[in-house]
């Protein structure tokens, strides 16, 4: 069963910066996969390799933070982090392509509205090692209550607090390694199953 993209937007997403065969190998369904890699040197050779599998599966693509690339790849969308400050994404309208966005507060999910985001994964949701603050239950969903968007968690998102998303009005959830493992993968889809 495939959700066409164009009228929907996963309720998971997984962040890589490489090829997984592994997250590849699970069977999840409605997923969507985010390829984010700053560095100066990506690797297109990967990136095709990712698209190619996602294609596939059948699993919307999204590039972070560079139109080009997306446009090259056939990507499903872009994913906007929240240091990028831009206001417009030129042409994106006529690919058909969805916005995606990340914000730590309400100046930057303003930003995000701005930029026409049609979802924003607010973080860190619980404690991560490069954040010295994490927002935690009651202020994120202060923060999702006060605006009108699809919001997603992410941020720190691990087999033993997992369950607490049930206290959260949100769409999904989105991590790195939850997915990589699979006790992770497991109460993941229990989630999905449950939740969204």
């Amino acid at each position: 069963f495939y959700i066409n993209m164009h009228k929907h937007i996963p309720n998971l997403f997984v962040f890589l910066d490489h090829y997984d065969k592994h997250l590849f190998k699970n069977n999840i369904k409605n997923i969507g996969i985010i390829y984010r890699n700053y560095n100066k040197s990506k690797n297109v050779k990967e990136l095709i390799k990712i698209t190619s599998e996602c294609k596939k599966k059948r699993l919307p693509i999204f590039i972070a933070n560079d139109t080009k690339l997306a446009i090259k790849v056939k990507a499903d969308g872009i994913y906007i982090p929240a240091f990028n400050k831009r206001k417009q994404f030129k042409n994106l309208e006529n690919r058909n392509f969805k916005l995606l966005g990340s914000a730590h507060n309400q100046k930057e999910i303003n930003e995000k509205i701005l930029q026409k985001c049609e979802a924003i994964f607010l973080s860190p949701l619980f404690y991560i090692k490069k954040r010295k603050s994490f927002l935690n239950i009651h202020k994120f969903n202060l923060l999702v209550n006060s605006n009108n968007s699809k919001f997603f968690a992410l941020g720190g998102i691990n087999e033993k607090n997992i369950i607490k998303l049930n206290l959260l009005n949100i769409r999904g959830f989105a991590g790195i390694s939850i997915f990589k493992k699979k006790t992770g993968l497991r109460k993941a889809g229990f989630l999905k199953n449950n939740l969204f």
